[in-house]
C-alpha cells in the first residue's frame, strides 16, 4: 500500500518539475511509510525514498516503516545530519513543504547544498491523501460510530447545574471506554451564549435551564479522525432558538443532499449559505461550511466560499453550518459525509431532530 502512495507522490513530483522531496509533515509521513513516532523525515527521489528518524524510533520504524530505506541517526534534531548524509547534492530541483518547514531550517538546506535549487510546495502530498482508500474509509467509519456512541450516553449527564468541563471530560472518558485511541482534538462544550463562539473550549460555567448546549467533538481510530456536531436543549428554550436550529438543521440537510464529487466545493458552502440567508440569519454564519477529514481533523478540500478547487468522489468531509449570535447563543450541526459521483453517504447516525432534556 505504502509503495503505491508514494509512486503516486513521484507522479505529483513529475508534474512539478520536482527530482527530490523532502516530506517534514509527520501525519504525511505516517501516510506514506506507516511510521507512527513523533520525529522523522522522509526523502522521495524518482528513484528511491528514505525515512530517516533517530535512536529513539529504532524498534519502531523497523516495525512500521515499509516501503522505503531506513536510516536511524544519532541526533533528535535530523534536519543538519540528516539532510547531509542523504539529500544528494546537485540532484536537481528540490521540493520541500513549504507550510511544514521553518525558516531555520531552510537555512540549514541552503548552507548545506548551496548548488541545489530549492523549491517551496504544498499540496503534493495532499493531492495524494484526498481519495480515501477502503482501510481509510473503515477507520473513519469506525471512529464516527464511537462517537455517534458516545453522543447517546452523555446526554444522561447534560442537566442543570452540570458544568461545560464535567460533560466534556465525560465524552473523553466514554471515547477511550470505547475503543478510541485518543480525543481527536479538544472537545467543545458551549451553553448558553457561549454557544456564540464556534471554537468555545469547555469552561467552569454551569449549565442553566433553558440553554442550548452545543457538543463538537471527535476520536482517533488508527489515526484517523471523527468529527461531529450536535447543539440540544436544556430544559424549555425560546420560539427564536427553536427557528434558529430549525433554519441550521435545514441548511445543513440541503447542503448534504447536494454534496457529491465533482462539484466545485464552493457551490456546496452556498447552498447551506444561502438557506441561512432566507431565514434572516445569514451574517451570523461566519466559518467555511466543512473541511476534509482523515489523518488530520484539517485537510483538503476546504469547503468555503473562497475555495477554488472541485470536490472529488472517495474524499470525506464534514459539512457543518453554524448560526452565531452574540448575547444569544449558537447552534452548529456537523456531520461526517463520504463523497461519490452520484452523492454524499453520511458515516455519522446521531439524531438531528432537537432533543430537549
Amino acid at each position: 500500500m505504502t509503495h503505491n502512495r508514494i509512486a503516486r507522490v513521484r507522479h505529483e513530483m513529475r508534474e512539478k518539475g520536482l527530482a527530490a522531496l523532502i516530506v517534514s509533515s509527520l501525519p504525511h509521513i505516517r501516510y506514506l511509510t506507516g511510521f507512527t513516532g513523533s520525529n522523522a523525515l522522509l526523502i522521495i527521489t524518482q528513484r528511491s525514498s528514505a525515512f530517516l528518524s533517530d535512536v529513539r524510533y529504532t524498534l519502531q520504524a523497523g516495525k512500521e516503516v515499509k516501503g522505503c530505506k531506513r536510516i536511524i541517526i544519532t541526533q533528535i534534531g535530523l534536519y543538519e545530519e540528516a539532510a547531509a548524509r542523504e539529500l544528494l547534492s546537485g540532484s536537481g530541483k528540490t521540493g520541500f513543504e513549504s507550510n511544514q518547514i521553518t525558516y531555520a531550517q531552510y537555512r540549514v538546506l541552503r548552507r548545506l547544498f548551496p548548488e541545489t535549487s530549492f523549491a517551496s510546495t504544498a499540496d503534493i502530498v495532499e493531492n495524494v491523501m484526498l481519495v480515501k482508500d477502503e482501510m481509510e474509509i473503515e477507520s473513519i467509519r469506525r471512529a464516527a460510530k464511537i462517537s455517534d456512541k458516545v453522543f447517546h450516553e452523555v446526554l444522561d449527564k447534560i442537566r442543570p447545574g452540570v458544568t461545560e468541563l464535567e460533560v466534556a471530560a465525560e465524552i473523553s472518558f466514554l471515547h477511550k471506554r470505547y475503543g478510541a485511541q485518543r480525543d481527536a482534538f479538544e472537545i467543545i462544550v458551549a451553553s448558553g451564549i457561549r454557544g456564540a463562539f464556534p471554537h468555545a473550549r469547555a469552561s467552569r460555567k454551569k449549565i442553566r435551564s433553558g440553554e442550548f448546549v452545543t457538543l463538537d467533538f471527535g476520536c482517533v481510530i488508527d489515526g484517523y479522525n471523527s468529527d461531529i456536531t450536535r447543539t440540544v436543549a436544556v430544559g424549555t428554550v425560546s420560539s427564536r432558538a427553536k427557528r434558529i436550529y430549525q433554519v441550521v438543521k435545514d441548511a445543513q440537510q440541503e447542503a448534504i443532499d447536494a454534496a457529491r464529487g465533482s462539484m466545485w466545493a464552493k457551490d456546496l458552502d452556498a447552498i447551506a449559505r444561502k438557506r441561512i440567508e432566507r431565514g434572516g440569519l445569514g451574517k451570523y454564519f461566519n466559518h467555511s461550511l466543512g473541511h476534509g477529514l482523515g489523518l488530520q481533523v484539517h485537510e483538503r478540500p476546504k469547503v468555503s466560499q473562497l475555495s477554488k478547487e472541485r470536490l472529488r468522489s472517495g474524499s470525506v468531509i464534514t459539512i457543518e453550518p453554524g448560526v452565531y449570535v452574540p448575547d444569544f447563543g449558537g447552534v452548529r450541526i456537523e456531520d461526517d459525509v463520504l463523497l461519490n459521483d452520484a452523492g454524499c453517504q453520511v458515516l455519522n447516525g446521531a439524531p438531528k431532530e432537537l432533543i430537549t432534556l
